[in-house]
């Protein structure tokens, strides 16, 4: 089946722009003809790591989170830079946060929409293992801890609801689905 799209835009103007984020603004016709607005933010290709040991740990990492004013553990996420392959990006990633090279890799399922209501925002997620560890070099914003935790007791962290971060929590049931793992 296919469909149309429904929403016809006028034009575009951007709000504000900074490194990681653009916000627009666009003058649509709405699907019931109505004039009207949407706001949009654009962002960089979002990508996370799922850094398994051989014993079926997995790295986690914790961080103060601004926006919600929260502390929380999630799996390896950062940004691609413009036109920085995806799976390079979540590299670089793993060793600058967790200071880990993997030696094996693979996307795990295909592209995720985070908040596709408000945002463009898309992810990729990868399992990697083979894992050597390195000097962590994070950036100037992050201040990180970093452990490894069963992966079954990741899969329960999501359950009951302590992992919050929406690619961790798909990530890791992504994975438990593969492993068959229960909590």
């Amino acid at each position: 089946m296919t469909y149309s799209n429904p929403w016809k835009k006028l034009a575009s103007r951007i709000v504000y722009s900074n490194p990681w984020i653009t916000l627009r603004e666009d003058q649509v016709i709405r699907p019931d003809g109505q004039t009207g607005i949407y706001g949009v933010v654009d962002t960089r290709v979002a990508t996370g790591v799922l850094a398994l040991t051989p014993q079926n740990e997995l790295y986690l990492v914790g961080q103060y989170r601004y926006p919600t004013d929260e502390y929380s553990w999630e799996i390896v996420e950062g940004g691609a830079e413009h036109n920085e392959d995806p799976c390079e990006a979540a590299k670089r990633e793993l060793r600058e946060e967790a200071g880990l090279i993997a030696s094996e890799w693979r996307e795990l399922g295909g592209e995720i929409h985070l908040s596709n209501c408000v945002t463009s925002e898309v992810a990729r997620l990868y399992v990697a293992w083979g894992l050597t560890k390195t000097d962590s070099a994070p950036e100037g914003t992050e201040v990180l801890q970093i452990k490894h935790l069963p992966f079954s007791e990741c899969l329960a962290l999501v359950l009951n609801g302590e992992i919050k971060d929406a690619m961790s929590i798909i990530g890791i049931l992504r994975l438990a689905q593969e492993l068959e793992v229960t909590h």
